[in-house]
């Protein structure tokens, strides 16, 4: 018997009229559809008129499932998986599932779709030839500031994703990374009916979002440009061997030391924390 294929299907990131014809007709095909959340898809196929059996497949159980559903591909079923919203594996689970497929040497098929950090990124008006994609940061500070700082002299754009609770302190650990400076752009409920996007740079944008509660519900992508010039990237690296060196020196100390190494100018670092 000659086996299945899996879908990766696209769906919505909140207009539910976004999921393509294609992907409609595949749902409706499928013997079967893993869901990272059943009670969250449910509505959404129903809207379409679809009713196929739904398999729950998410972080906690994928690993473990991933066998048992390559076995019916293998046997010739055809699944399609989808994620809450979006693109699944783009911040969602489907690896496993997937690796596990092409492994097995199922056909695994894409039907592109709505992914909000595209989204997000063809309307910021920030350069979008190169970027870096980094999801969700690290929920406590002390992480989320690590990472940022290691991206402090990347060149190319950064999109991040963001929770309502956690977007002001973010905002605040990227002011820190990046400098107030750093041209950025904020897009909240994507496609949905409180959409907004904002532009600016990090100090702007925090402010904005700090004094206007609205901007602080829903669901975000975050995109900072990356270093613009020599300069720029002089001055990233600055701050963030500054930050290090005060973990052991005097301001000073710190700010004259990490000006000599990086190039940065020692005025603009001494202060900086």
């Amino acid at each position: 018997m000659a086996a299945g294929t899996l879908y990766v299907v696209a769906t919505p990131i909140g207009n539910l009229g976004d999921l393509s014809p294609r992907a409609v007709d595949t749902l409706r095909r499928a013997d079967a559809i893993c869901c990272e959340d059943t009670r969250h898809s449910r509505p959404l196929l129903a809207h379409h008129g679809i009713d196929r059996p739904l398999v729950a497949l998410h972080e906690h159980n994928e690993a473990e499932l991933a066998g048992r559903l390559v076995a019916r591909l293998l046997a010739g079923e055809h699944l399609a998986l989808v994620s809450d919203a979006g693109t699944p594996l783009v911040s969602d689970p489907g690896y496993r599932l997937v690796r596990a497929a092409r492994d097995a040497g199922v056909r695994v098929s894409p039907l592109p779709g709505p992914c909000a950090a595209i989204a997000a990124l063809s309307v910021a008006g920030l350069p979008s030839d190169r970027f870096v994609f980094e999801g969700f940061l690290p929920a406590k500070s002390a992480a989320r500031r690590a990472r940022m700082d290691a991206l402090a002299s990347e060149p190319r754009t950064l999109v991040f994703y963001e929770s309502s609770h956690r977007i002001d302190e973010m905002l605040a650990d990227a002011r820190a990374a990046f400098g107030d400076p750093r041209p950025a752009a904020i897009a909240r409920e994507l496609t949905k009916l409180f959409e907004t996007v904002l532009d600016g740079d990090l100090a702007t944008l925090h402010e904005r979002v700090r004094a206007d509660a609205d901007q602080r519900k829903g669901e975000f992508v975050v995109i900072v440009a990356g270093v613009g010039d020599d300069a720029d990237a002089k001055l990233a690296d600055g701050r963030r061997m500054y930050a290090k060196l005060c973990e052991h020196l005097p301001p000073s100390k710190a700010a004259r030391l990490a000006a000599d190494i990086t190039g940065a100018p020692r005025k603009a670092l001494y202060g900086s924390d």
